[in-house]
């Protein structure tokens, strides 16, 4: 039996955590089960996810299997753009550069902050009264 061959990798962004699997295949993207296609509603999202394969020009070389867990269908998004760009480095580590020089090795560190005791939120404070 042959044996599969298959790159891991994990992406995260806000609170979501993507597990890709890069295949080699003929460039379907399957996210939780269902097609990126229905996963992710707008266009943007989608161009978003296949933007590491489009500047490595590798797209529709690689089936991907991706399982995105918390935060919001834009930080997914993000999660998996991240971990298709660390599948790829695995897959080949001469690629690094030109995945580095656009930005997709980079994890995006901005967060929610977090909500001060005795204030409304974050930054928000309540009203100041002089008198």
């Amino acid at each position: 039996m042959a044996e599969l061959v298959q790159y891991r990798a994990t992406g995260r962004r806000k609170r979501a955590v993507a597990r890709v699997i890069l295949r080699p295949g003929e460039g379907k993207v399957v996210v939780n089960r269902q097609a990126a296609e229905a996963y992710f509603p707008s266009e943007a999202l989608r161009a978003e996810v296949q933007q590491p394969l489009v500047a490595t020009e590798l797209a529709g070389k690689f089936d991907i299997l991706v399982n995105a867990r918390g935060g919001g269908i834009h930080g997914q998004a993000g999660a998996t753009r991240l971990g298709i760009a660390r599948a790829l480095v695995l897959f080949n580590p001469e690629l690094r550069p030109r995945l580095r020089q656009g930005g997709f090795l980079t994890r995006d560190p901005r967060a929610k902050e977090r909500k001060k005791y005795g204030q409304k939120g974050a930054r928000k404070r309540f009203q100041f009264s002089k008198r």
